[in-house]
């Protein structure tokens, strides 16, 4: 369609081709993303049981170079499919309006022409003879309507009518022409570069790309995403869909359907591999600490997705990943939506998406997994990062860690996930554990309180706590029984300071906060509430190592409590035990 468009061209348009030329492109990118199946389930996993040495690392490094570049094909082609689909969406919108405008033309026997103008007959009756009024032409000069009449002269009554049909038929066509401009400007740029390697680069622009052609499709696709739906609500949502909506969302929309509480695990993962890919393309080059760091994280963790599952450890599912403040990423070892038994594991102080959680904290989810698998097959942990953890950084930021606004936050967020989780599986009465550590155990704490607790958790872990936000556990609503607790000894997180005592020494930092912990060895109270560990609590304290002294091994006590072939193992599989619903075989100690 050229610049000059008219209105006999936008009738005649056959956006039925578009959408042909679309469907083409969507069997592309499914092609592609078949391909790229196949090389990561088959030829990956059959080339690293089977071969060894040089050439065989070679091969696994050109196959993962060839599965990135089908990565690449998939995303491209569903962009352009969407693309069409959305410009012959828009354009079937504006056909709507012409044709209601044609369609009133003929009904009153005007005549609209080549230009857009709209000839009417005489009618009415004039204010001295009686006499009909002659007829004319109206044309469009860009706003509806006509200027009413002066003096003695009746208008035709034609003449406003013609008017009104005259402004349709071109509004109908101007509009049609900004698409028109608009979208070929989108294709045009779809383009990819010349030769077989699929670098950062192209990926940062493919990263562009899905954000300009999700501007465009706006009113065809985003319009419809249930951000605001119960997780339940999104789930009959997303069945709802045909396969190739499907693939148009999971295609434009990765960022939004892979963080969407309530879709299917397997589609998350998915949407999200593929999220993961554009937002290194994003942050590639940038210099600021934020992107560095966070592109530290982004890398470790495509780099385990894309590592050999050896036999005996569970699948990786990613769940989330996005940037937003501190980032973002959820990473499930073992399906949540058909294990029988899912936990979900909530990191504290300084926990954020760079290259230490990726390593630390998602091996702790996957050690645990793998304890809980050893005990019950039908298992998955989750690592969840889904809030901005507090960060002692700077003066400034550190203060957040003595606040409940980053747990509250937090809590409703991960109440949010495990309503989804709750929704997704298939098991008839599926066992949800949340665990948090640290400040994790804060938040977790806060998600209880939402309405109705946190929606079907059964069982509570809480490690290395400085306390949850309520003094008993019966409050935490999964009944005193459910609640276990993890206190090192030496973990003297687990004694912070009252907030009274807490005032006294916080302004000596660091070492007021080691003093004011040895005071308070025994109180019950600590920053956030009654001490978790304590006999007022009324939770059930399993046994844990006591930890390196303060003096000798720093805060490293307070990191232990998921090792289970270090230094904790007894607090692991006691963690592991309550994890694989065999809560009953976890050996207690007494409170404090």
């Amino acid at each position: 369609m050229s610049s000059a468009l008219t209105w006999a061209q936008l009738r005649d348009l056959k956006c039925g081709e578009l959408e042909g030329a679309a469907d083409g492109w969507g069997r592309s990118s499914n092609r592609a993303d078949a391909a790229r199946d196949r090389i990561e389930q088959q030829l990956l996993t059959g080339l690293r049981d089977t071969q060894e040495g040089e050439a065989a690392q070679a091969a696994v490094g050109r196959l993962r170079q060839l599965g990135r570049n089908f990565q690449y094909v998939y995303t491209e082609c569903g962009l352009l499919r969407t693309t069409l689909n959305s410009l012959a969406h828009e354009m079937r919108t504006q056909q709507r309006a012409l044709r209601d405008a044609l369609d009133d033309a003929a009904a009153l026997k005007f005549t609209v022409h080549a230009d857009g103008s709209v000839t009417y007959p005489a009618g009415g009756e004039g204010l001295v003879d009686g006499a009909p009024l002659r007829g004319g032409t109206a044309a469009s000069s860009g706003s509806a309507g006509l200027t009413a009449p002066s003096g003695l002269v009746a208008p035709n009554p034609h003449a406003g009518k013609a008017q009104d049909i005259a402004d349709r038929v071109t509004g109908a066509v101007r509009a049609a022409a900004e698409i028109d401009w608009r979208y070929a400007g989108i294709l045009r740029r779809l383009k990819a570069e010349d030769g077989l390697k699929v670098p950062a680069s192209t990926w940062k622009d493919a990263a562009g790309d899905a954000a300009e052609v999700r501007d465009a499709a706006g009113a065809y696709l985003k319009d419809a995403i249930p951000r605001d739906a119960s997780p339940m609500e999104r789930r009959d949502w997303w069945a709802g869909l045909t396969q190739e909506q499907r693939e148009e969302y999971l295609a434009v929309y990765p960022d939004q359907i892979g963080n969407l509480d309530g879709i299917p695990a397997l589609v998350r993962d998915a949407a999200n591999r593929d999220n993961l890919s554009l937002l290194i393309g994003k942050l590639e080059g940038r210099d600021d600490d934020k992107s560095v760091t966070q592109l530290a994280g982004l890398r470790e963790i495509e780099r385990q997705l894309g590592a050999a599952t050896k036999p005996g450890e569970p699948p990786i599912f990613l769940l989330g990943i996005s940037d937003e403040g501190n980032g973002r990423a959820i990473v499930s070892y073992g399906n949540p939506d058909t294990s029988k038994n899912v936990a979900a594991y909530v990191p504290g102080l300084n926990t954020s998406l760079d290259e230490d959680f990726a390593k630390n904290d998602l091996k702790r989810a996957r050690d645990t997994a793998i304890a809980t698998r050893d005990i019950d097959s039908s298992s998955a942990t989750i690592a969840w990062l889904g809030y901005d953890a507090p960060q002692l950084i700077d003066g400034r930021e550190s203060l957040a860690v003595m606040g409940n606004d980053r747990a509250d936050m937090g809590g409703r967020s991960f109440s949010h996930f495990m309503s989804g989780l709750e929704a997704g599986n298939g098991n008839e009465d599926p066992h949800l554990v949340a665990i948090g550590h640290s400040y994790g155990s804060r938040t977790v704490g806060s998600a209880t309180q939402q309405s109705g607790g946190i929606p079907g958790v059964d069982d509570i872990v809480l490690v290395g706590s400085p306390g949850v936000g309520v003094d008993r556990a019966e409050d935490l609503r999964v009944g005193e029984d459910h609640v276990f607790v993890g206190a090192a000894d030496n973990d003297l997180v687990t004694k912070a300071p009252s907030k009274l005592q807490g005032n006294m020494t916080a302004a000596a930092g660091p070492v007021g906060f080691v003093v004011g912990g040895l005071l308070d060895r025994h109180d019950d109270d600590l920053w956030f509430g009654k001490d978790p560990a304590s006999e007022a609590f009324g939770a059930r304290r399993f046994r844990t190592d006591e930890g390196p002294g303060v003096l000798t091994g720093g805060f490293a006590a307070h990191s232990q409590y998921f090792d289970r072939n270090g230094e904790d193992s007894a607090s692991a599989d006691s963690i592991a035990l309550i994890a694989a619903g065999r809560a009953d075989k976890v050996k207690v100690e007494e409170s404090r």
